[in-house]
């Protein structure tokens, strides 16, 4: 790798299709699972749900976010990032990966 340091700031230089496609169906249906929970959430908001509740709630849809965003990372790496590897454009890859996974994580 050309740094030991991740680069926060660099980003995909290059359009191409998304290397989720193979999944594509599957993150779908996640998404559209999430967005009812989150539906479901903001009416408990309004309602007089038990306060506990909300929060576990938001628990399980930030842990099925969660979940969509390993899957689009891992189909990223076993796709993109292999075929860059492979195509000698490691560190450049690398690099942007670390980034993606710092601002994924939240670390």
């Amino acid at each position: 790798m050309s740094s030991p340091d991740y680069k926060e700031d660099i980003v995909a230089t290059t359009a191409r299709r998304g290397s989720y496609q193979a999944s594509k169906e599957e993150i779908l249906a996640r998404f559209k699972r999430v967005e009812g929970q989150i539906g479901g959430i903001a009416q408990m908001g309004g309602g007089e749900r038990y306060c506990p509740d909300v929060p576990t709630q938001l628990s399980a849809s930030i842990a099925a976010l969660e979940k969509i965003g390993m899957l689009l990372l891992r189909d990223h790496i076993a796709h993109c990032v292999v075929d860059d590897v492979n195509a000698g454009e490691a560190d450049a890859t690398l690099d942007e990966l670390l980034a993606v996974i710092h601002r994924f994580t939240g670390r």
